[in-house]
């Protein structure tokens, strides 16, 4: 076995069944980057439109000229659409004479529900993969790494005379597998944990609001009926 031998040498060498599993493994690693980077964008956007909202929210803005220019913009997402649904449901329902506060709250209230959990479903996506990938590449490479060494011994088994140099390249091949494994698997369960933390910390953001201006809007309808 020569020194210079690489990790592509090991894997040309490697059987057709190895060959599958790292192609898997590398497919799986690129997926999962290509994701980390797509969400890592979208929760830091999150995270930043809610911090400028909050700002102008409670600063003082009149909520009927900050409506309309929420709803004027193309890209309505995070905690300006629970803002959006909230109160286009509240001025629909406080037009309705029979509605009674309490019922024009709560039907509010539900709309900014069903927004807040659309933008968690939105929120979490891709996360599932990642989770996936970190809980099965280290088996999918100690399959093949199994294999790999099952055949390494089989073919040693077959000649008179065996040594080490005849075993360890189909070894070596073999364990590559298993560093493929994880090396998909620890960056998805490292960007999968941090996500979900961040995703659990804007939710909760995002129903603080509801909260808060449910109990806004709820005044509001008090001192208008």
């Amino acid at each position: 076995m020569s020194a210079e031998l690489s990790i592509l040498d090991l894997f040309l060498q490697a059987s057709l069944l190895v060959k599958v599993v790292m192609l898997i493994l590398l497919s799986f690693s690129v997926i999962c980057w290509a994701m980390i980077f797509q969400r890592r964008a979208a929760l830091n956007s999150a995270q930043a439109k809610l911090h400028q909202f909050e700002d102008t929210f409670w600063g003082g803005a009149d909520l009927s000229k900050l409506y309309n220019d929420v709803n004027s913009k193309q890209d309505i997402s995070g905690i300006e659409s629970l803002f959006v649904a909230g109160f286009k449901e509240f001025v629909r329902l406080r037009k309705s004479s029979s509605q009674t506060p309490s019922l024009i709250v709560d039907g509010t209230h539900r709309s900014m529900r069903v927004a807040l959990s659309r933008e968690v479903d939105q929120l979490e996506k891709h996360l599932p993969f990642m989770a996936t990938v970190g809980s099965i590449s280290p088996y999918i490479g100690l399959f093949g790494t199994v294999w790999g060494i099952m055949n390494s011994f089989i073919a040693l088994g077959a000649v008179k005379q065996a040594t080490l140099a005849m075993v360890a390249p189909g070894i070596a091949e073999a364990l590559v597998a298993t560093a493929m494994g994880l090396f998909a698997a620890i960056p998805a369960v490292m960007a999968y944990n941090r996500f979900s933390h961040k995703v659990e910390k804007l939710e909760n953001s995002y129903a603080n609001f509801m909260e808060e201006f449910s109990s806004i809007l709820q005044r509001q309808a008090m001192t208008e009926d």
